[in-house]
């Protein structure tokens, strides 16, 4: 018999028969009882698999499977354009049409594991109707870091249009979603593509010896100092203080302005605030807690600069060999 000729339910029987009784029972766990109750007679009813039948139809179900991820990780033309090198044209449309058909797909769905600055980039320029069709459709949360990223007016002209919005055509939602999803695609496509960057040479850095770090840099320095100190600067952030020895932590507290380290504190996480608060004073630390809360809302631009000022700091003790910043290589593991 033609694998095309077997109804859904012979195939699912073949399938959980090659997949045997162990994993079969545990897909067993996600079925009703008329699916358990109709499924059991259908294996029941089967004499003798094919060893090309049973193939056929684990491929089918690897190719369903993979379409369904591809589909969650960037909506469904992204599905497309893989299955098409897999399946070819015809074989990748009728694919997606047969999951389309049995699955609902929200709309925006492929933008919802997108991160919001990537969706402001394509649709902070279209008209505030276009944005306010989109927001409605993605989280909240999403939506919210969006909006919040755009001018003034048009963040009042989009919340105005999302309010008075009732329902939208499907017609309209569909167009909206085919071109948003292009333009995405096409940034994914050129992301997966890019390598290097300043990324690329911190890591690097981060994993060589003193020496050659140093070595590097310096020669960076003469060739191009912006570059050499961006990259600099993106070698330790101040989170990365955890990573420092317990001493070190205590000579950094020392140095710093005081002033600095309260605001440094203000949006660091609970592993950094600890880290600090554990290596001052008791008397020091009830202090510290009750500047920070009487401090109130403060700017991030001033935030940042201090704890930049901070990881100067740290550098600079660092370079003169009074404390030491942990190697990924384990060059400066101290024993």
């Amino acid at each position: 018999m033609a694998i095309t000729k077997l109804t859904g339910r012979q195939k699912a029987a073949i399938l959980l028969i090659s997949l045997g009784p162990d994993t079969a029972a545990q897909v067993y766990k996600h079925l009703s009882e008329d699916e358990i109750e109709s499924l059991s007679l259908e294996i029941s009813s089967v004499r003798k698999v094919e060893k090309d039948i049973q193939e056929q139809v684990m491929d089918e179900f690897h190719s369903i499977a993979m379409a369904q991820e591809y589909i969650a990780q960037g909506g469904i033309a992204y599905a497309k354009s893989i299955l098409e090198k897999a399946l070819g044209s015809d074989g990748a449309a009728s694919m997606i049409q047969r999951l389309t058909s049995t699955i609902q797909v929200r709309p925006f769905d492929f933008a919802r594991k997108l991160d919001p600055s990537q969706i402001l980039n394509f649709i902070q320029h279209e008209h505030p109707q276009t944005i306010a069709v989109i927001l409605a459709y993605i989280p909240a949360k999403q939506a919210g870091q969006i909006i919040s990223s755009l001018p003034e007016m048009v963040q009042t002209d989009v919340a105005r249009r999302m309010a008075l919005m009732d329902r939208s055509s499907p017609e309209v939602i569909a167009q909206v979603e085919a071109v948003l999803e292009e333009k995405l695609s096409q940034t994914i496509t050129q992301e997966f593509a890019e390598a290097g960057g300043l990324e690329a040479v911190v890591e690097v850095l981060n994993g060589v010896d003193r020496s050659t770090e140093r070595t590097i840099l310096d020669g960076l320095y003469i060739q191009d100092p912006e570059l050499a100190e961006e990259i600099k600067k993106r070698m330790f952030v101040f989170e990365d203080i955890v990573t420092l020895e317990k001493r070190a932590i205590q000579r950094v507290i020392r140095d710093v302005d005081n002033d600095d380290l309260q605001l440094a504190l203000k949006v660091a996480s609970d592993e950094v605030k600890n880290m600090v608060f554990v290596n001052m004073s008791q008397r020091m630390a009830d202090a510290f807690k009750d500047e920070m809360e009487y401090m109130g809302p403060v700017r991030l631009r001033d935030v940042e600069e201090a704890q930049s000022r901070i990881v100067a700091i740290i550098r600079g003790l660092e370079d003169s060999g009074e404390i030491v910043i942990a190697r990924t290589n384990g060059e400066d593991i101290l024993v």
